[in-house]
């Protein structure tokens, strides 16, 4: 049995295979600088949360051919602070069945829960604070993106606990819809971000950046980030799958009950969640803060050091921002149960099978798997590769196999509507539908035997 064992791969050794990167080094980081930081992330997450409900009002109004805000401040800069000064005057009205502790509570996880994330996304590398050099990143383990979903699990709290608390039956429904969206879309995210793992060789987020100081994650890990990008639209609720406030549905959802301040904190948690995936996915896809590649060629990578990594972190966040601004003004709402099909029945299976296929790809490459064949020059792994013909030849066999039953049960479902009606066959005159066309009106219409049929008809 311990021949056997000993003879299996190391998977330690795959988990850790990239790990030679350096972590942040937070040896020369008082307590009162690292306070500094919190409250310097703190200030930056309030400020392009201002700015960036600005953005999205005056993006919309521009594609839908309106002004948008430009009344307050210059280019109606300040009218967001002028909706929050609103909310905390307006009055905070509670409903006489709620649960007043739990109905307070459930804005406040929301609204603490998003910060949390933040903590340990590196904003910039090392730089000088104080006459310290620091990385400009709160703290950093061994596992921080898993941090990052528990905080997000957490969250859900918020929604279900709004929803439940309010005593009334839509917030109760849009609270339970709404959380069984984020802990779908959570799973497809997290599995999404397995790949990177492996291509890291860690989960530290301050590796993660410095293992693609050569290439971005995006280019190898590619359906990851095509799956991550859809899921963190889910996961933040926003439009084309804000299906927790369809307001022909359920109104305002889970926070219908909610208003001045109480209200004003579900709207921050929202926003401030769309910079924490935004964040992660560009700390896991897009180099983090290092600077394109371009850029960072110039001069010896000057552009790449310090200060100006906050630049390029602002920079590719906001970009993910637009995404979510753009989606929002383009796409209607889908339909839940086709967008929770679409979660559990292809985004769940389809990035189960990429990350076994990363998984034979990151074991070929450590030589685990069998000799290289050498092709113009270049090595590949002979094991993983038939191995991954195998696999996507069986992947293609089994969904032509399931696109031809899901034909076959929905035919059997849906009778084929002939293409010729008799309008007046039910005694009545109905329409056709589309695609369908009416018989010859002298063998459709019924025959008139009398004048008074006639008069009738007519009357009718």
């Amino acid at each position: 049995m311990s021949g056997t064992v000993t003879a299996l791969p190391d998977l330690v050794a795959l988990a850790t295979a990239g790990t030679d990167n350096p972590r942040a080094d937070f040896s020369d980081t008082p307590v009162w600088l690292s306070l500094v930081k919190a409250a310097l992330v703190f200030v930056y997450l309030l400020v392009s949360t201002l700015l960036v409900i600005w953005f999205e009002r005056r993006v919309i109004g521009r594609m839908q051919q309106r002004p948008g805000p430009n009344r307050n401040g210059p280019f109606g800069l300040l009218q967001t602070l002028a909706d929050g000064m609103k909310s905390m005057l307006k009055e905070d009205v509670r409903p006489k069945a709620a649960d007043a502790f739990v109905f307070t509570l459930a804005p406040l996880i929301t609204a603490t829960m998003c910060f949390v994330s933040f903590s340990i996304m590196p904003l910039a590398g090392e730089v000088s604070m104080f006459g310290h050099t620091t990385p400009f990143q709160l703290t950093d383990t061994p596992v921080a993106v898993l941090l990052v979903l528990a905080v997000a699990g957490v969250g859900i709290y918020g929604v279900v606990l709004a929803g439940w608390s309010s005593g009334s039956t839509y917030p109760l429904m849009g609270g339970l819809r709404s959380s069984a969206q984020m802990i779908s879309y959570e799973i497809a995210m997290g599995l999404s971000l397995v790949a990177v793992f492996l291509y890291a060789g860690s989960m530290s987020t301050s590796q993660i950046v410095n293992a693609q100081s050569d290439l971005w994650f995006v280019v190898p890990a590619f359906f990851s980030f095509f799956v991550y990008v859809i899921t963190m639209v889910g996961e933040t609720n926003r439009l084309p799958f804000d299906l927790a406030e369809g307001e022909g549905e359920l109104t305002g959802g889970f926070h219908t009950e909610y208003g001045s301040m109480r209200f004003a904190m579900f709207f921050l948690g929202e926003y401030i969640n769309m910079f924490t995936v935004a964040a992660l996915a560009t700390t896991m896809f897009l180099g983090g803060y290092q600077a394109p590649p371009g850029i960072a060629a110039i001069n010896g990578g000057m552009f790449d050091q310090g200060w100006w990594g906050l630049l390029w972190f602002t920079a590719k966040l906001w970009a993910f921002m637009f995404v979510f601004v753009w989606l929002r003004g383009s796409l209607p709402r889908v339909r839940y149960d086709q967008f929770m099909r679409f979660g559990w029945k292809f985004l769940i299976p389809a990035t189960l099978g990429w990350v076994v296929l990363v998984a034979f790809f990151r074991a070929g490459q450590q030589g685990w798997l069998g000799d290289d064949v050498v092709v113009a020059g270049r090595s590949f792994p002979v094991f993983s590769l038939a191995l991954v013909g195998i696999i996507a030849v069986a992947a293609l066999v089994g969904g032509w196999l399931w696109d031809s039953r899901v034909e076959r049960k929905e035919a059997s479902l849906h009778p084929r509507v002939p293409e010729e009606i008799d309008p007046y066959a039910g005694g009545h005159p109905v329409p056709p539908m589309p695609g369908q066309r009416l018989r010859e009106p002298s063998l459709a219409a019924p025959a008139l035997t009398s004048a008074s049929d006639t008069k009738e008809a007519t009357r009718g």
